[in-house]
């Protein structure tokens, strides 16, 4: 990234928003069992590692802890963007973004628990 680059947006996945059910059960089974806490835990190390960063040139997914992925897409190359919402993440306000690119025509980047997805779709599209 040159020194030039506007950062457009940078964030993790939402843990409440993207995944309420999950989340709730988690926290029953801190109260039934103490487990629960485990598994927050280890949800809440995996959504921290994984960061989206959208620049006026490109769009980048980091994903890991120890090891990590990097995914770059440059925005002049990105031929579709798809984005969808289950009815519970319409409620909570975040959904899920594809977008495949010139280069393989494939997935290329998939993220999910992104809050506003429609305008995560507007900033790659500019």
């Amino acid at each position: 990234m040159t020194n030039q680059e506007e950062v457009l947006f940078e964030d993790n996945p939402k843990m409440f928003r993207n995944k309420p059910i999950i989340f709730i059960l988690f926290l029953i089974l801190i109260l039934a069992y103490g487990l629960g806490l485990v598994f927050l835990l280890i949800w809440y190390i995996k959504v921290k590692a994984t960061k989206l960063k959208i620049t006026e040139e490109r769009v980048e997914l980091r994903k890991g802890i120890l090891g990590k992925e990097t995914n770059e897409i440059y925005k002049e190359n990105i031929r579709n963007i798809t984005t969808s919402q289950s009815l519970i993440q319409r409620l909570m306000g975040v959904g899920a973004l594809t977008i495949s690119s010139a280069a393989t025509g494939e997935t290329e980047l998939s993220v999910s628990g992104f809050k506003g997805p429609e305008k995560l779709k507007k900033l790659l599209s500019k």
